[in-house]
This record gives C-alpha cells, structure tokens and sequence, in this order.
C-alpha cells in the first residue's frame, strides 16, 4: 500500500443511490406510527416539512462541496470557516466515532431479523455479517455502491409494495373525516422527521471517488433527499388512508398493519426488507468512517498511516479494516441502541459546525461552482438548533 489518491469511479446513478440507502434505513418502520401519534392523518404534511427543514443544511453542503471536493469534507468546512485544524480533527473523530456506532447498532438490528431466517447464535452473525461487509468496503468504492444500490432497490421496493397495499385498501374512517390541522402535533412530528433524513451528508465524504465532482455532488445530495421525501410521504399517505390512527400509533409494526389491510399474504417480507435496510445501513457507514479517516490523515500526524491506498482497489484499506472490525466489536459487546442516540446528536453539532462554517466561507470568497443564496446557511443553522434543543428535551 502507498500513500495515494482514491480513483474516481463513481457517477450521479450509484451516489444517489448511496444517498437514499443511508437516509432510507429500517427505522422508518417504527418511524411512521410515531410520526401518527402526533400528527394523526396529517403525517404526510410533517414528512414533507421536514424535507423543507434539512434542504437549507443540504444546499450548504453541496457549495461546499463544491469548494472543496474531498474526503473528509466536514472536516474541510470546518477548518476553512473557522481557521481551526485541531477544531476541525476534533469533529472528523466524532463524526467517526459517530459512523462506527451507529454501524454496530444497524448490524446488530439487522441480526435480529436475519435471526428469524438463519437460525445462528446472534455473535455468529453479527461477525459474519460484518466482516462480509468489511470486505466489499475494501474491495472497491464501485464495488460497494453497486452492491448497496442493489439493496437500496429492495429497501424502496418494499415500500412501494407497502404503498400499494394501502392505496388499495378501503379507506378508514379517519381518512374519510379529515379533521382541521393540529400544528402543535404537526411541528412536534416535524422535529421527529428530521432525524429521518440524516444520512445526505455522507455523500460528499465520497467526493475523491466521484466523477465531475463539482457537478455530481450536490445532484446527488439534493436527489436523494428529494427522493426520499417523496418515498416518505407516499408511504405516509397509504399508512393514515388504510389503517386507524390510534392503531398505527401504538404499534411496533405500523407498516405490517399497512400490508396487511390490502394484501392478504403475510408480512415475512418486510423482516426481509428491514434486512437489506440494515446491511445498507452498516455498509455505508463502513465506507463513510473510513474515508473521514482517510481525510483526517492529511491533518493530524498521528493518522498518517490511515492515508495508505491499496495499489489494487483504490480504498484506503487500513481505515476500512479498522472501522469494520470497531463496529464488530461494538456490536458484540456496547450497549449501540444508547449510543446510537449520541451519534445522532453529534451530527447534528455537525451539521451546525457546516452551517456556521459556510456563512463564514461565502463572505469570504463569494463565487463558487455551485452557489446558494447567504440565506441559506443561516436558516440551516437555526433549524439545526430547533432539532438539538428537540434532541434534548427542551420545553419539554
């Protein structure tokens, strides 16, 4: 291995792809009754606002891509806008540690519904599972995105499949009574939303692979946020027409409520579905982690060595071995599904450190291959607020 540049193999198709997989994951099947129980038939309206909320944070994101097309490219934001490469290191760790956790938590969900299929002890699998995705990580960037592009049409077909079911169904009473909008519960679901769509950020982590970069990147991160809001609202729609409010609200299984009220077969898919969704999930983490460590090389001495690229896959191999076997780990022996909870806070300090940094960035140096309006991080800046004062409770 040498110190090197990645290879640029990845267009618009397969990053927009990687894009919808990270934000679509399994957590929308629990989401949905969650969003119901405040919003009731109106759910559809918070997902779409939700959409509007994190697009400033997305726009912010493709400038600065733009600017600055490389790995790591939080910790670029960071250290340009604040003139701060300790500041910036300090948040690509996190952003790591962030990636690796919340890997361990998707592999270790993801092994409970593949326990329902291949009866294993649960520590087989999860070291299976993970070492398998380890391993396309360091066989290729191409090879990983076409393999999660795979799944992440299984992922969206089963949701289509799910829609369907629920726009075949005999309207509920609740769809056919529509009560006035209740925007307290509204904005609440709103808030609950947000967290539905992280995940466009780790596209841009890939700007060294990408083809065209300046072109590609905020295409894609606006594609797939737009895509999933669609994706979303679709399902929203179908869930609060075919099933009662109240039972879709107090369900663990919302969307199996929704198969079933238009299809007679059983709901052993969508443990099949939820699968694919969690190997997507812990794969593109993998990738994601490991080239943040690959950035954070050229930054901090002490990293130097995660800056090697294999001659023959073009993947920083060294960080993609070491994130895949933290995540094992951690998925063996951590307590993830509270952690998890911390790693989504983490990027939302991020994806404030993003904002703020890019205000500072565009008064600086106005022009820029793609350019958004100075409004634009400002508004990311304060919904990114409004989501961590919700993180942690304030005003409740």
């Amino acid at each position: 291995m040498t110190a090197g540049t990645l290879k640029r193999r990845v267009g618009l198709g397969l990053l927009t792809a990687y894009g919808v997989g990270v934000m679509v994951g399994a957590g929308i099947y629990v989401l949905i009754g969650v969003v119901v129980g405040q919003a009731g038939v109106w759910s559809p309206l918070a997902f779409l606002l939700a959409a509007l909320v994190v697009l400033p944070s997305a726009l912010s994101y493709g400038e600065l891509a733009t600017r600055m097309p490389e790995a790591a490219g939080e910790v670029a934001f960071i250290e340009r806008g604040f003139d701060s490469t300790s500041l910036a290191v300090l948040a690509g760790l996190l952003i790591v540690l962030a990636g690796m956790i919340s890997g361990a938590a998707v592999l270790r969900g993801g092994v409970g519904y593949l326990a329902t299929v291949l009866p294993l002890p649960g520590w087989v699998l999860i070291v299976a599972l993970g070492g398998l995705l380890g391993l396309i990580a360091a066989l290729g960037v191409l090879e990983s995105l076409a393999f999660a592009a795979v799944f992440t049409v299984i992922e969206v077909l089963g949701l289509l499949l799910v829609a369907w079911a629920g726009f075949t169904a005999a309207p509920v009473a609740d769809w056919q009574l529509v009560p006035a909008p209740h925007w307290a519960g509204i904005i609440g679901a709103v808030s609950l939303c947000f967290f539905a769509f992280i995940g466009f950020e780790d596209i841009e982590n890939l700007a060294e692979e990408v083809r065209d970069p300046s072109r590609v990147l905020p295409r894609a991160i606006l594609l797939s946020l737009a895509i999933t809001a669609l994706l979303y609202t679709l399902v929203a729609l179908a869930a609060v027409r075919s099933v009662p409010q109240a039972a879709l609200a107090a369900s663990e299984r919302p969307l199996a409520l929704v198969w079933q009220a238009g299809s007679a077969r059983g709901t052993g898919f969508l443990a099949l579905i939820a699968s694919a969704a969690a190997v997507n999930g812990v794969l593109a983490q993998i990738v994601m982690a490991a080239r943040v460590l690959f950035g954070l090389s050229r930054r901090a001495t002490v990293l130097a060595g995660f800056g090697a690229v294999h001659p023959r896959f073009g993947t920083p191999l060294r960080a993609t071995v070491l994130v895949a076997v933290v995540v094992i780990a951690a998925a063996l022996t951590l307590p993830v599904a509270a952690l998890a909870e911390t790693s989504s806070v983490v990027i939302l300090l991020v994806f404030l450190g993003v904002n703020l940094a890019a205000i500072r960035i565009k008064r600086r140096a106005p022009e820029a291959p793609f350019r958004v309006p100075g409004w634009v991080p400002v508004a990311g800046s304060l919904a990114t607020l409004a989501a961590l004062a919700t993180a942690f409770g304030v005003g409740t």
